[in-house]
């Protein structure tokens, strides 16, 4: 249904070593999109000769100097920037009465700051053409909470507000800024959680299970898409087992 659905696009998608981002970058490589991949696993050079990205950079994406290199980097190779989808993150657990001053700097750096870096960086250019497309992979923790994962759950939830705030802000000059919010996923940054939380998480599922990345994908190529994607503006979509219904 989504070849050659983003035949003539550019993308960046970051996280691609692995997990979502690296399932995104498949799908928008199947749907025909040329590929600019970021990670900071090396590993990421796999999924770009799996997909025949145009490049791939790896990149700490909490830098500031580094982000603005690599999106210099990624206009150089694409021309342009059409898309940028973020899946990049880190997930760890603790109870908040334990959890230390790092943990919750690292997590907020990780999985927030870096996504209002890269958003800002895109911007210009998506502006000066008036057309462009920003995909923020945030989490339904961010929409619900999470015992042990307050850190991530706030990072997520942070997500959510900066797509809508920039949703507002940019959608009248032709760039269209949304979320997808899934919930537990089969990949490796799940695997690190205990398996009691899991347990506990496929419980509560009306679903009864946790999704594949290769489920999540599909609504990224759709928010990147046109027509399919044009109507979509701070939006946070949902694929998550039926954990969250908004």
């Amino acid at each position: 249904m989504t070849v050659g659905a983003l035949t003539g696009r550019t993308a960046i998608v970051t996280g691609a070593a692995s997990g979502i981002g690296a399932a995104i970058a498949r799908h928008f490589a199947e749907a025909g999109a040329e590929l600019v991949l970021i990670d900071r696993d090396p590993r990421v050079a796999e999924t770009a000769a799996a997909t025949g990205a145009a490049s791939h950079l790896v990149a700490d994406l909490t830098d500031e100097a580094a982000v603005l290199d690599a999106i210099e980097q990624a206009e150089t190779a694409l021309g342009r920037i059409d898309t940028l989808v973020t899946s990049h993150g880190i997930l760890t657990e603790s109870p908040l009465a334990e959890m230390s001053h790092a943990m919750w700097d690292q997590t907020l750096a990780v999985d927030l700051t870096s996504v209002f870096l890269l958003c800002r960086a895109v911007l210009p250019g998506m502006l000066a053409r008036r057309d462009g497309r920003i995909i923020n992979v945030a989490s339904q923790l961010g929409i619900k909470g999470g015992v042990g994962l307050a850190h991530y759950a706030a990072a997520k939830a942070g997500v959510i507000a900066l797509t809508k705030s920039l949703a507002l802000e940019v959608s009248k000059d032709g760039v269209l800024v949304n979320a997808i919010a899934p919930g537990p996923i089969e990949t490796p940054l799940v695997a690190g959680i205990s398996e009691d939380w899991k347990t506990a998480k496929r419980n509560e599922l009306p679903l009864g299970r946790f999704g594949t990345v290769d489920e999540v994908a599909p609504t990224a190529v759709l928010l990147a898409s046109s027509p399919g994607g044009n109507l979509y503006v701070g939006q946070t979509l949902g694929p998550n087992s039926g954990d969250v219904m908004p």
